[in-house]
């Protein structure tokens, strides 16, 4: 039986957090990080690296000594591992999006896994998140059964959606706290909304007196 995970209807907009009802059918993933450090929030990019605009990212993150966590997309990474490079060599964590960015709800597990697998040998890691937030009770099971740990999220952005710049920064900015899990992406579709919030989130995470860590 495959359960929606944080997809229609659970996390479509105005709703920025996962409902109650998520976190306990998947009582393993990663929502927030609590108990580690009292001042520290976690950024999150799904889908690159990309030309120019996850080079923009790593920019922006620099300015503020920030550090994030990077979800890539195993094709992606063959295609530009310069980028890929870069992440690594500034600090930052990579993990695992699957090699194509495939559908959890339309993916067998059998081929699934086999995606999941495919990127591990290029980012190295045990970390993973699904693409769309889609993932079937069977695939969740095989992922654990290969130790690997899934992260989600405490507040998504949005940046993806066609909505405004300007609310796509509110939804970070008016949502998320300590230990939050804060989901931003590089690729194409997020790209004018990315460059508008990252730099205003940023500013508050230092204006707060936060730090940033990677998952």
């Amino acid at each position: 039986m495959a359960f929606k995970l944080l997809s229609f209807p659970f996390m479509k907009p105005p709703l920025l957090q996962p409902k109650k009802i998520v976190k306990l059918l998947y009582p393993k993933a990663l929502f927030r990080i609590s108990g580690k450090n009292k001042n520290e929030v976690f950024l999150t990019f799904d889908d690159g690296p990309i030309p120019d605009l996850t080079e923009w990212i790593l920019d922006e993150l620099k300015r503020y000594n920030a550090k994030a966590t990077f979800f890539c997309v195993g094709a992606n990474i063959v295609k530009h591992p310069h980028i890929f490079s870069r992440i690594l060599n500034e600090g930052h964590k990579v993990a695992n999006h699957t090699y194509n960015h495939i559908k959890g709800f339309k993916t067998n597990t059998a081929d699934y896994m086999e995606q999941v697998r495919a990127c591990e040998k290029l980012t190295g890691t045990k970390l993973f998140r699904p693409p769309y937030g889609q993932l079937k009770r069977s695939q969740y099971k095989a992922l654990l059964n290969e130790q690997f740990t899934i992260a989600l999220w405490d507040v998504i952005s949005y940046d993806y959606e066609k909505i405004s710049p300007e609310r796509c920064a509110q939804n970070v900015l008016k949502n998320y706290r300590s230990g939050s899990i804060i989901l931003f992406h590089d690729n194409v579709k997020a790209n004018d909304n990315v460059k508008y919030a990252l730099p205003l989130v940023l500013q508050d995470i230092h204006l707060k007196g936060l730090t940033t860590g990677t998952l």
